[in-house]
C-alpha cells in the first residue's frame, strides 16, 4: 500500500490483464456484525482487509467476541447466549459508516454503557434519523457533541415494541440497515414493524442486508419499500461458514479502465453479473457509455467499444458509490453527462458532489452541480491540465481520479494522500499498475550517482519511499549476480560467462529500502561482505554479463517511477532521466562514515587506511575505460559532507518538485 504524501501518476496509455478484487466492504462489515450476534462460531472467507473492517473487528474484540484472523479468513465466536459486557466501553469507529451505524443500533437495543466516536469527518456525518428511530423504540442515546451527529453515548434501554418504528429513508440506507440488523435482538415474543418515511434511497444496499439476514436465519417480510416486518421469535443462527463476494464498487474502476484504455481489455475476478450487490449495475451504465462487457460466474471482461464514450443522463440512485466513477468517465465522452438523484453523495466520507466538481475543474473540465445532481462536460484533446487531486480522505475520490491519467494529452496527474484507499482497497494502486501500460519514456527516473560511501544508497532508498517509486541499487547487482552464480554451481570465470549472463537477465532481485532480496530471500549480509565485493569484481569484467545487467537495470523502470543509484545511472543507463543528482562528500567524511559503520558491526577498522582505500578507488572509478565515474552534464551536484540524510532527502525532493509542477 502506498503511504506517501502524494502519488504522481505519469501519463498512462493502455491497460491489459487480470485484476482480482478484494472483498466487499458492505458485505464484510455486515457479516462481521451478524456473526458476532450469533451463538457459536462462524468462519468468514475472503473478508476485506481494510481500515473499515479493522474498525469493526476491533469493536467486536472489545465486546468480548472471539476473533481469529488468518489472512482473509476470520473466525468469529459470537455473543449469542452470553452476557454482554457490563463495564463502560469506548469505541473508536474511524470514518467507517458501515461499522458506526449498525453497531450503534445493536448496542442501543442490547443496552449497556457505550461511547462511540470517530475521526472529525465522522462527527460531521448525520446519524440523527437513526437515533430518532431508536429513541422511538425506547433506546437511551445521548449526543456528546452536535445534535444529530456522533459522538454518541448509549445507555440501558426501556424497549417499547407496541407500535411501528419510523425511520427516514432519504438520507442514508444505512439507517434502515442498522435497524434491520439490530431489531432481531428484541423480537423474541412479538413481531417488530419498521416503516420507512419518505423515499428510500440506495435500495440495492437494503437488498444486500435482507439477503445476508436470511443467511443468518432472519426472514424479514418486506412490503414494498415502505414496511419491513421482523417476525416474532427471530434468533440469529450462524451459517457455519460464509464467503464474502468481491467488491462491486471496486470493480467500477476497472470496468471504466477497460472502457477508456487502449489494449486487450481487462478481466476482473471475484464478481460477476449475478452479484447480490447493487453496484454491479454499474456495468449497465458503463455499457450505455460504450464499454463492451461480457460476464461469467464470478468474472467480468471489459474492452473499449464506442470511442469517444457517449455522454448520458442517468438516475444513479441505485448505484450511489459506483456512480462516482461515471463522473470521470464523462471526461472522455462526446458530450455532457448528467448524474441525477445522488443527494446521498453530500453526506458520505466527504461532500462528493462538491469534491467531484472541484477536482474535475482542476483538470480543465466545465462542471455544473445542484443539490442532487452533477453535469460534467468532456475534455477534448488539447484541453487537459496537470492537476494535483485533493482526495478529502475519501478513498473513492482517489480511485476515480486515477483514471484521469489515461488522458489524450498525456499529462500526469497527482493523487494527494493515496493511502486513503486503504478504507476499501489497500492495494488499489498496485492493482492499477499491474495492468496499466505506457511508454518507458513516460515513467520518471531519478538517478543518484556518486563515489563509494557517499551515502547514495541511503539517500536513494529514502527518496524512493517518499515518492512511492521502485528502487534500484545498481552496485548490488554485480554482487547479487556473483552470489546467484555460485549458488547455481557456476564459476566466476570466462568459461561460464554466457551462463552467468543468462542468469543475470532473469535475476529475481528486489530492493526493499537498503535490504536486498533474491527470490524473496534476504541476501544483504552475504553480498555486502568483503568476499562478496571480490566476487562482484570478477563478474564485472565479463562483457556479456555487463550487457545482461544493463538490460536488467532497464527492466526496473516500472510504474509509477524509479530511483536508481550507482556510478553510471545518469551517464549510461538512464541518460534521459528528468533528474540526475551527483552526490559526493569529502574523502575524510566518507572514511569517517565507513569507519563508524564497520565499528557498529563489530569489525576493527583504521580510519586512515579507509580514507586511502576510498581515494584509490575514486581514482580507479574515474579513470576506467567503460562508464567512468563522472557527473552527467545535466546533473545537479550535492555535497553532503555537512548535511544530515534528512536534509539531503529534502533537497532532492525540492529539486524534483520543481520539475513536476501541478496546477
Amino acid at each position: 500500500m502506498f503511504s506517501t504524501a502524494f502519488l504522481d501518476l505519469p501519463a498512462l496509455q493502455g491497460a491489459s490483464g487480470t485484476v482480482t478484487l478484494p472483498g466487499s466492504k458492505s458485505i464484510s462489515n455486515r457479516v462481521l456484525l451478524l456473526s458476532a450476534l450469533c451463538e457459536g462460531t462462524t468462519v468468514v472467507h475472503d473478508l476485506l482487509d481494510s481500515d473499515d473492517t479493522r474498525v469493526m473487528l476491533a469493536a467486536l474484540r472489545q465486546l468480548g467476541c472471539g476473533v481469529d484472523v488468518a489472512g482473509t479468513t476470520v473466525t468469529i465466536t459470537g455473543l449469542g447466549g452470553r452476557a454482554w459486557p457490563a463495564e463502560a466501553i469506548e469505541f473508536f469507529m474511524g470514518n467507517a459508516g458501515t461499522a458506526m451505524r449498525p453497531l450503534t443500533a445493536a448496542l442501543a437495543v442490547q443496552g449497556g454503557d457505550f461511547t462511540l466516536k470517530g475521526v472529525p469527518r465522522m462527527h460531521e456525518r448525520p446519524i440523527g434519523d437513526l437515533v430518532d428511530a431508536l429513541r422511538e423504540l425506547g433506546c437511551a442515546i445521548d449526543y456528546l457533541g452536535n445534535e444529530g451527529y456522533p459522538p454518541l453515548r448509549v445507555r440501558q434501554p426501556t424497549l417499547r415494541l407496541d407500535k411501528p418504528i419510523p425511520v427516514r429513508g432519504d438520507v442514508s440506507s444505512q439507517f434502515l440497515t442498522a435497524l434491520l440488523m439490530a431489531l432481531p435482538l428484541a423480537a423474541q415474543d412479538r413481531a417488530i414493524n419498521i416503516e420507512v418515511v419518505g423515499e428510500l434511497i440506495s435500495k440495492p444496499y437494503i437488498e444486500i442486508t435482507l439477503n445476508l439476514l436470511a443467511r443468518y436465519g432472519i426472514a424479514v417480510e418486506r412490503h414494498g419499500w415502505k414496511r419491513f416486518v421482523i417476525p416474532a421469535g427471530s434468533r440469529y443462527q450462524s451459517p457455519g461458514s460464509i464467503h464474502v463476494e468481491a467488491d462491486a464498487s471496486s470493480a467500477s474502476y476497472f470496468i471504466a479502465l477497460g472502457a477508456i484504455a487502449q489494449g486487450d481489455g481487462i478481466r476482473i475476478h471475484g464478481v460477476g453479473a449475478d452479484s447480490i450487490q447493487g453496484d454491479i449495475r454499474f456495468m449497465d451504465a458503463a455499457a450505455q457509455m460504450g464499454a463492451k462487457i461480457t460476464s461469467g460466474p464470478n468474472w467480468l471482461e471489459i474492452q473499449r467499444g464506442a470511442w469517444p464514450l457517449k455522454g448520458v443522463t442517468l438516475d444513479c440512485n441505485h448505484i450511489p458509490d459506483a456512480a462516482m466513477t461515471l463522473a470521470v468517465m464523462a471526461l472522455y465522452a462526446d458530450g455532457p453527462t448528467t448524474l441525477r438523484n445522488i443527494a446521498s453523495w453530500r453526506v458520505k466520507e466527504t461532500d462528493r458532489i462538491a469534491a467531484m466538481a472541484i477536482e474535475s475543474r482542476k483538470l480543465g473540465a466545465t462542471v455544473e452541480e445542484g443539490p442532487d445532481w452533477i453535469t460534467i462536460h468532456p475534455l477534448p484533446t488539447g484541453k487537459w491540465q496537470r492537476a494535483s487531486i485533493h482526495t478529502y480522505d475519501d478513498h473513492r475520490v482517489a480511485m476515480c481520479f486515477s483514471l484521469a491519467a489515461f488522458n489524450a494529452d498525456q499529462v500526469p496527474v497527482r493523487i494527494e494522500d493515496p493511502k486513503c484507499v486503504a478504507k476499501t482497497f489497500p492495494d488499489y494502486f498496485e492493482a492499477l499498475f499491474s495492468v496499466a501500460t505506457t511508454e518507458a519514456t513516460h515513467i520518471p527516473v531519478i538517478c543518484i550517482d556518486g563515489p563509494t560511501a557517499s551515502g547514495k544508497g541511503t539517500l536513494a532508498s529514502r527518496v524512493a519511499t517518499q515518492l512511492g517509486y521502485h528502487y534500484l541499487d545498481s552496485g548490488a547487482l554485480y554482487r547479487v549476480t556473483a552470489h546467484a552464480a555460485l549458488q547455481a554451481g557456476l564459476t566466476l570465470e570466462a568459461a561460464d560467462e554466457r551462463k552467468i549472463a543468462d542468469l543475470a537477465r532473469q535475476l529475481p532481485v528486489h530492493f526493499e529500502g537498503e535490504q536486498v532480496l533474491l527470490g524473496g530471500m534476504d541476501v544483504t549480509d552475504a553480498i555486502r561482505s568483503e568476499q562478496g565485493g571480490m566476487n562482484a569484481s570478477k563478474v564485472s569484467v565479463l562483457p556479456a554479463v555487463r550487457e545482461a545487467l544493463v538490460q536488467l537495470q532497464h527492466s526496473f523502470r516500472r510504474l509509477p517511477g524509479l530511483l536508481a543509484d550507482g556510478r553510471d545511472m545518469g551517464t549510461v543507463i538512464f541518460p534521459n532521466a528528468p533528474l540526475k543528482v551527483f552526490l559526493t562528500a569529502s574523502a575524510a567524511q566518507r572514511a569517517e562514515r565507513r569507519h563508524k559503520q564497520l565499528i557498529s558491526k563489530g569489525f576493527s577498522a583504521n580510519i586512515d587506511s579507509l580514507r586511502a582505500d576510498l581515494e584509490a578507488r575514486d581514482a580507479r572509478d574515474m579513470s576506467r575505460s567503460v562508464a567512468p565515474l563522472k557527473p552527467a552534464q545535466d546533473a545537479l551536484q550535492l555535497d553532503n559532507s555537512s548535511l544530515t540524510i534528512e536534509a539531503s532527502v529534502e533537497q532532492v525532493m525540492v529539486w524534483w518538485q520543481s520539475r513536476q509542477v501541478f496546477g
